[in-house]
């Protein structure tokens, strides 16, 4: 019996957030082995693409690449497109959407209108789904004004959470970890991982420049301060995306006169997923820290966590769902308005996100690097309890067992043999 044909439209060949979204969806319904899987790869902004080729895990995804739906050459049974709403188009005879979602507490309402072109959707997490469930727009007639009507979700949404590959993002002892800091001097530093985008500072989406001024405010003037390094970009990695960063650092310490500040590493470039996880694991890195105003997910958490060490993170959105309030500092917080700054055709300036409280933030980078050994116990239950029930194995689980309940049976072509017949005698 042949199997229901599924092509995925996703950015599954780019160094992107989406890219890792897209391959492990991509590669847990091939390994289910239920369907006749095509990639329809897509480019993700002007992230770099090529991911594929140069990684021994997700090569084999090139095998089932098609550049043209006309090269599929029939409308699939099952289409599913990873991205952003507003793209979601209904191409197949069952139509799947997947997002990560929102990080703020409201989204325009063409993504409601995109989510409700597909028979299911699939977010990353209970904060997206909240926000989505939640959503009302008011339909008027376009001559007269009047209100005709409510758009809201019609379409059921499923959180499918980002499992954490548990074959790279684990603890590592010292001597397996040979990634050089040597030009960092400092044996105890907070690390910080993500984009530094656009906004004012304290209101760009992972609130970058807010720590960066947190950090110095809590350390500045004392002996043996700690570091932080910042594994960071403007969105794609690169020597203009370094200098623009070292800029804004720069810019932030330009606020202090006389003082002697702590040192903030910049650790810009490609690096393997490996190599990502020998530096979550190195000596020098002892905790992470992230103050971000919303998070679909918030993946690179839930990886570092695997290192077994404490985790500092804003208490709201996405990463909630995995992160305990027991095991990691939650720093509580207020909703505010998305500025201006920050704001784009898709983060309304008129939704709300998170601002982590400057007086709980310093607090907990004091104690953390104070009292280090008290944080360690509730880290290696915060790594156990994401080993547990967050790894790829259990998505790749909860992935199956959505389609199989929601995904109807298709009717499949039958060959038709005639039976033999005999020479008729005369």
């Amino acid at each position: 019996m042949s199997k229901p044909s599924f092509v995925i439209s996703c950015p599954f060949d780019t160094y992107s957030g989406y890219g890792a979204r897209a391959r492990d969806i991509a590669k847990a319904i091939i390994e289910s082995d239920k369907y006749e899987v095509k990639l329809l790869n897509q480019r993700w902004g002007d992230t770099a693409t090529g991911f594929c080729e140069e990684s021994d895990k997700f090569k084999f995804l090139l095998d089932y690449k098609i550049d043209t739906m006309q090269q599929f050459g029939k409308q699939p049974d099952i289409w599913m497109q990873i991205t952003i709403p507003n793209e979601f188009q209904a191409v197949g005879k069952y139509n799947i959407g997947c997002t990560a979602g929102i990080e703020s507490t409201g989204c325009d309402v063409t993504w409601i209108e995109g989510l409700n072109r597909m028979n299911e959707n699939w977010v990353s997490s209970e904060h997206s789904k909240k926000v989505f469930d939640g959503m009302r727009f008011e339909q008027r007639d376009r001559n007269t004004n009047a209100i005709m009507g409510t758009i809201k979700l019609e379409k059921p949404v499923s959180v499918v959470f980002e499992g954490v590959d548990l074959d790279v993002y684990k603890f590592l002892p010292n001597e397996d970890v040979n990634l050089d800091l040597s030009a960092i001097k400092e044996s105890f530093c907070f690390l910080f991982v993500g984009h530094w985008m656009g906004g004012a500072l304290g209101h760009d989406r992972k609130n970058v420049g807010l720590l960066v001024k947190y950090f110095f405010d809590t350390f500045k003037n004392k002996k043996n301060p700690p570091a932080l390094i910042l594994k960071a970009s403007t969105g794609r990695d690169s020597y203009m995306s370094r200098e623009s960063i070292i800029d804004r650092i720069f810019q932030i310490k330009s606020i202090y006169k006389g003082d002697t500040l702590p040192n903030v590493y910049v650790f810009n470039g490609n690096l393997s997923n490996e190599e990502v996880n020998e530096l979550y694991n190195h000596p020098k890195v002892k905790a992470m820290i992230s103050l971000t105003k919303g998070e679909g997910y918030g993946r690179p958490l839930a990886e570092f966590c695997l290192s077994k060490k404490p985790m500092i993170a804003s208490g709201w959105s996405g990463h909630m769902d995995f992160l305990s309030p027991i095991f990691s500092t939650l720093i509580p917080g207020n909703l505010e308005n998305v500025d201006a700054s920050a704001a784009n055709q898709w983060l309304k300036a008129e939704t709300q996100w998170f601002q982590a409280s400057t007086k709980h933030a310093t607090n907990a980078m004091k104690e953390v690097h104070l009292n280090y050994k008290n944080f360690l116990e509730p880290a290696k239950r915060q790594a156990h309890q994401i080993k547990t029930n967050f790894s790829y194995d259990k998505m790749k689980e909860l992935v199956i067992e959505i389609l199989d309940k929601n995904v109807p049976e298709f009717p499949t072509q039958v060959e038709l043999v005639l039976p033999s017949l005999q020479t008729p005698k005369l």
